[in-house]
């Protein structure tokens, strides 16, 4: 059942909140012990908030628009008094003294969240297998990756333990796990989420995004979690968008581009599904028109020197003396090193020495320097393409989801799972990956729609006419 009938029924009384709850629990009680989407779940707190949503609509007063709905949200976002570990050692057991503005938000608007989701370390990976607590597995085939690092996030929707969920997006960490699971992810422009309570990995880039089972939802959680901010600096003093009463509102007169630079490398499968999706989008009114923007093939260069540069920054604050694992040493330079020895996971050591060699005297001008220089031709590129289309359409992924363990080995061939979401996150633009199909061996295949900044009410309704064509 869709997040929107779940909370409408809740709030007219005709369902009860504990009883959703209840069927959520039992799900995850099902399918959590070999898909491994949560690392933790709140069970008696979900039951108490459910309870008082109850009460809430006995009472007659306003209980939200996701009143009773279950969310599950990824490890990097603050819960207060609650376990955020970001799937890493080093901050095993540290509990937030406050929540994260999302949070908030979704607490406010009814929701209730019944667990934490599962994540590769610090966001860093493409698999969810760089996660301390163990690899996620895909909800439709146990033997494949779910993609990430919102793999926890993506297969708990996937499965149907949650109709909703939250994750972040830093190079494709929501849509790629959506393309892979099956389900509908969003990445918002930057800055119309907040990102105070989330655990930074690379901030320039860094942004909350939903997961659904429908594009409808995905839209009404995007309405619950957007709007200003004053707690963060980056955040945009815009209002939250309108945008489920919109979505039917089709895309009659817009022009879409039709994108080589991402299909370009895609499994046969994967590009047959964009061109039906443009098909679709064409049936429905909407202009294609084919077009290549070449500047798009720098951006997984620059964005690995980018993010680990950042990371190597952010993640410079666990040292083993203020908060999380310490290992004890005779001195506190020996101390510092061992606790980050043992706190890290090899991913994210490996993006924090990238990412300090390329801030390195003698070495960032031509590497962290250029890489910016580069970040600016892609947002340029992007301006110029947008004077003469709305939306672009591409492929999300390369191919389906991949074998748990297939690219562990080669870090390369694991960055390139993302190399057609890497673009948008370096202009801070917005995307949405919408379920498009499946290939022969009935795994999930993604198609992303891409618009300029503050565009996430035209996305949502090109990818309802996706949607809706595919059904």
């Amino acid at each position: 059942m869709s997040a929107r009938r779940i909370a409408a029924e809740v709030a007219a009384g005709n369902r009860r909140a504990t009883e959703v709850v209840e069927a959520s629990l039992a799900e995850i009680s099902t399918h959590d012990g070999e898909l491994h989407a949560f690392t933790e779940v709140h069970a008696e707190a979900a039951r108490e908030a459910a309870r008082g949503i109850d009460a809430a609509v006995a009472e007659g007063r306003d209980v939200g628009p996701l009143a009773g709905v279950p969310i599950g949200v990824k490890d990097n976002i603050c819960q207060r008094g609650r376990v955020t570990s970001c799937a890493s050692k080093i901050l095993d057991g540290w509990r937030p003294p406050y929540d994260a503005t999302v949070v908030r938000s979704l607490e406010a608007a009814g929701a209730i969240i019944i667990g934490t989701t599962n994540m590769d370390e610090f966001a860093m990976g493409s698999s969810t297998e760089n996660s301390a607590y163990g690899p996620t597995k895909n909800p439709v085939d146990h033997s494949k990756v779910p993609g990430g690092s919102s793999g926890g996030s993506a297969a708990a929707v996937g499965a149907g333990m949650v109709p909703l969920s939250l994750g972040s997006d830093t190079g494709g960490s929501i849509r790629q796990p959506a393309a892979f699971c099956g389900v509908v992810g969003v990445k918002p422009t930057y800055g119309l989420v907040s990102r105070y309570g989330l655990v930074a990995f690379a901030s320039s880039l860094d942004q909350v995004g939903p997961f659904a089972q429908s594009v409808e939802d995905a839209a009404l959680l995007l309405e619950v979690i957007a709007g200003h901010d004053p707690l963060d600096s980056t955040s945009l003093d815009v209002p939250a968008p309108m945008l489920v009463d919109r979505l039917d509102d089709g895309v009659g007169g817009l022009r879409v581009g039709l994108c080589r630079d991402l299909i370009e490398g895609a499994s046969p499968e994967i590009t047959a599904a964009v061109t039906a999706s443009a098909e679709l989008l064409a049936a429905a009114g909407a202009e294609i028109v084919e077009m290549s923007i070449p500047e798009l093939h720098y951006g997984l260069s620059a964005y690995y020197l980018i993010a680990p540069a950042e990371a190597s920054s952010n993640l410079a604050r666990y040292d083993g003396v203020r908060y999380g694992l310490r290992v004890d040493a005779a001195n506190v330079a020996e101390m510092n090193a061992a606790s980050r020895t043992a706190g890290f996971g090899d991913e994210v050591k490996r993006r924090i020495m990238l990412g300090t060699y390329a801030l390195s005297a003698g070495y960032y001008d031509a590497y962290y320097a250029q890489a910016q220089r580069t970040r600016t031709l892609i947002i340029n590129a992007f301006a110029d393409a947008y004077r003469s289309v709305d939306l672009i359409l591409g492929a999300t992924t390369p191919t389906t989801a991949f074998g748990l363990g297939a690219k562990v080995s080669d870090p390369m061939e694991m960055y390139l799972s993302d190399v057609f979401t890497i673009p948008t996150n370096l202009a801070g633009h917005p995307a949405i990956s919408v379920p498009a199909g499946s290939d022969a061996a009935g795994l999930p295949i993604g198609v992303q729609l891409l618009g300029p900044a503050l565009s996430e009410e035209r996305l949502l309704r090109a990818a309802a006419v996706i949607e809706k064509g595919r059904s």
